[in-house]
This record gives C-alpha cells, structure tokens and sequence, in this order.
C-alpha cells in the first residue's frame, strides 16, 4: 500500500502545482497589454514578448529535460522533483508584487529561466513517478488520472481566476506555489521502480498496483543502468527515438502536435482579443470549459475507451479532434464559436497520455525517466520552432492592414502540423504499440 500512498500524494502536489502555476493564464494577456500597450485590442509587442519566452524556454527546456529525467533515473523522482516545485515560486512572487511594466518585463524574464526547469521536468518526472508505481497492464489509466488530476488543477485555479480581483489572483498565486512546494517536501514518497519490474502475469494485472511477493524469497532487485558518467548528448537521444520504429514515430507524432498545440495555445487569446474583444472574464470562462471538459475526458472517458479501442486508435481519434477544434478556431464568426470548438478538448486531450503510455510499455523499469524525458525535449523543440513561425504569422494576421477573414490563419496553420502527426499516427502498426517483452 506504500505505492498507493505515494501515488495519491503525486497527485495531490499535481493539482496544488498547477493550480498554482495556471492561475495566472487567464489574466496575463490583460496584464501584458495593460502594461505594454495600454488601451488598445491588438499589441504586436506583447505577442513576440510572448514567442520569445516560449522561444527560449522550450530551447532550454530540450537541453535540460532529458538531463533531469535521465538523474532521476539515478537520484530519485522525488530529489529531481523539488527543482521545479521551488523554481516556479519565483515569477510568481514578482507578478504579485506589481504589474507595472517594469515587473511585467522582471516576471517574463524569470518565468523564461525557471520554466526551462519547470514546465517539461515537472510532466517527464511525474510520468515517470507513476510508471515506478503502477503495472504496465493499468499504465495508460493512471496517466489519464494524472493528466485529469492536472486538468482539475487547471479547473480550479480558472475558477478562482474568474472571481478573483486581478491583484488578489496573482497573489493567490504566488501562496499556492509555496504550499506546493512545502507538500512536495514532507509529504511525497520516493519510489524504487518497484511495480515497473514486476511481471506483468494475468494475476497481478487484474491488482490496481505491483504488491510485494508473498513468497518468503527475496525477489533479486533488477538491474540498473550504469551510473552516469556525463549528461546524455544529442546523438546519444538521437540513437534512443531512432532504436524502434515505435520511438521514431512517436517522436514524429509529439513534434508536430506540439508545434500546433503550442502555436494554437501561444496565439489563441490575442486572436480573440482582436477579433471579439475578450477580456479576463471571458478568457476564464473559456478556459473553463477546457478544464472541465478536458479532466471529464482523462478521468471518464479514457478508461473507457482504452480497453475497447487501444491507445492507438484513441490517437488517431484524440488527433483528429485536436484537428478539428484548431480548423474550428480559425473559422470563428462570432463569439459563441470558441466555446464550440473549446469542446473538441474531451477528445484532444488524450493525445499525450496515449503517447506517453505507448512509448513507456517499449522500455524498461529504470529507464523511464530517460525515455519521458526525451518525448518532453521533443516537444519542447517544437516549443521553440512553433513560436519562430506563429509569433510574426500572428502579428501580421492581427495587424489592422490584414483583412479579416484572414485574421485567424495563423490558427489554421496550426491545424495542418496537426495533421501532419495524424497522418504519422495513422501509419503505425498495431505490433507497434504493443508492449516489448524482449
């Protein structure tokens, strides 16, 4: 029962991080704009302000990732863990403070250096927690329940948001992120990779966890890999994602999904800005129904469809509604329509757990830190090519020389890398996702 208590702690520090990490999302564009370009619907400033931190965080990100996954593997989740639990405190801490330009450029500046540290190593050190912890067999459900568990977070930090002055929001912010990393610390358990190397017999796939042997001999402890002597370099990565075609073509998948989910995601508020006029209110409510939907999908949905369909086929459906919501986007002729396409999101919000359980059933117990951590520095590439193409596609979409029926093509665009991942997913074969028993 020590690794059902672990596990639930993970998931208590998963809601408190991101409710304390998202809280801020639906009030940073009117903050941002209030501070660079006041009184105005559209602000080109503020939106490669914001490229350029996801620019650069997601360079540093790629470096780092695979880094701290890969001594996890050696050090510990739990050791690794507390970088971004204490790292996130920082730009939070400086948004409540003040708003003013000068903070607002101090908070961007913070936020890019922590969260090279803290976005990519908190999900890749998490997953990997959950896969110490749980058999293969009941894999792809607990990554569900942790991304839902993260999308209630994101829920109740929206809500909060939504009620919340703007000042007593980032402030509430900032608290969270203190508590979070105060639970990390005396509550989480460290793991051992103790259920990742139990067998994965029809007995013990039917148990919700690997329980210890009854049997009064002593289980040999598997075999770890050998001590790090240096920091795994590029080619070294580069041979991992290229050692199956199942690696190869989940790196695909993750590249191109991230490169339209991040160009969607970084663009998507200013759109509606210039277009419909939102504001914080309306941005909280949008974000909302994300939320909702989005944690509905990973805690009820995914269950159920995993064991009737496969993480394959719930790929190409999640993709192809991630296709859809992005299509529906760029479209949008009046207000109401965002919150339309906002429900795609109970199916798009598979794709990454469906990847993440893929990739981890190919690999062995003490390696999983190091393969999570190479899907996550994959994605932050795309993180830092997406906003080389979006931020000044966007700008130009948004300007007032743009007609406008052309102003949510950078939303398209986003569209097309997406199914660009699809067609990817559509080519894998079914032997492809089953786990390697080698």
């Amino acid at each position: 029962m020590e690794e059902l208590a672990g596990l639930g702690h993970l998931l208590v520090f998963a809601f408190l991080f991101c409710f304390s990490t998202f809280m801020v999302g639906p009030v940073i564009t009117d903050v941002t704009m209030g501070a660079l370009c006041p009184g105005r619907d559209e602000c080109s400033l503020a939106i490669y302000l914001t490229g350029l931190q996801q620019a650069v965080t997601g360079l540093g990100a790629l470096v780092l990732t695979p880094v701290v996954g890969n001594l996890s593997d050696r050090y510990g989740r739990k050791a690794l863990l507390a970088i971004p639990a204490t790292a996130s405190i920082v730009p939070l801490g400086i948004l409540a403070y003040g708003r003013t330009k000068a903070y607002v450029y101090a908070y961007y500046i913070t936020k890019t250096l922590t969260a090279m540290v803290c976005e990519g190593t908190m999900m890749c050190l998490s997953l990997a927690y959950v896969a110490d912890t749980v058999p293969e067999s009941r894999r792809t459900a607990a990554f569900g329940l942790f991304t839902g568990v993260c999308s209630a977070g994101f829920v109740a930090s929206t809500i909060a948001a939504r009620f919340l002055p703007l000042s007593t929001t980032c402030q509430v912010s900032a608290v969270g992120a203190v508590a979070t990393a105060v639970y990390m610390k005396a509550f989480l358990q460290e793991t051992d990779g103790g259920a990742s190397s139990c067998s994965s017999s029809d007995e013990e796939a039917s148990q919700p966890l690997c329980l210890p042997s009854s049997s009064a001999e002593e289980p040999s402890a598997p075999p770890r890999l050998p001590p790090l002597r240096k920091a795994p370099s590029l080619t070294e990565i580069a041979g991992l994602l290229t050692s199956s075609s199942t690696f190869s073509r989940a790196a695909v998948v993750t590249f191109f999904h991230g490169l339209g989910d991040t160009g969607l995601l970084n663009t998507l508020l200013y759109f509606l800005k210039a277009k419909f006029q939102y504001s914080k209110n309306e941005y909280a409510n949008l974000l909302l129904i994300i939320g909702i939907t989005g944690s509905f999908s990973q805690l009820t949905v995914m269950p159920l469809l995993v064991p009737k369909l496969g993480e394959q086929k719930l790929l190409i459906i999640a993709l192809i509604a991630s296709c859809g919501h992005a299509f529906l986007y760029s479209i949008a002729w009046s207000f109401w329509v965002p919150y339309l396409a906002a429900s795609c999101v109970i199916l798009s919000m598979l794709v990454t757990p469906c990847i993440r359980s893929i990739i981890s059933k190919k690999v062995g117990p003490f390696e999983q830190g190091m393969v999570q951590g190479c899907i996550t520095g994959i994605s932050s590439t795309a993180s830092v090519i997406s906003p080389l193409i979006f931020t000044p596609l966007t700008a130009w979409c948004l300007s007032e020389a743009t007609p406008s029926y052309l102003k949510g093509f950078s939303l398209a665009c986003a569209g097309f890398a997406t199914l660009v991942a699809l067609a990817t997913s559509i080519s894998m074969r079914p032997a492809e996702v089953e786990p390697d028993r080698k």
